[in-house]
């Protein structure tokens, strides 16, 4: 799933190299955080949301094979 992340967000900022992604797992839920540079997080959470809710349905998608549950957590610097 982090890869996953990863590739979405890349595409999507200006400075891909100060892109931080944890992945915090425990029971049912898996939790990644995104961390990037203060002029990527509007990027990153596109006009009304649109970006980041598109990100956390394809990560639903693919979490559905896992049988976890994914919550993504955009974190300001």
């Amino acid at each position: 799933m982090k890869e996953l992340v990863e590739i979405m967000a890349k595409a999507l900022v200006d400075y891909p190299d100060q892109l931080e992604i944890n992945e915090i797992g425990g029971g049912d839920t898996l939790v990644i955080e995104l961390k990037a540079a203060k002029e990527d997080i509007g990027k990153i959470i596109g006009k009304k949301g649109r970006n980041v809710q598109a990100m956390r349905t394809i990560l639903n998608g693919a979490s559905r094979r896992l049988r976890k549950h994914v919550v993504l957590e955009i974190i300001d610097r």
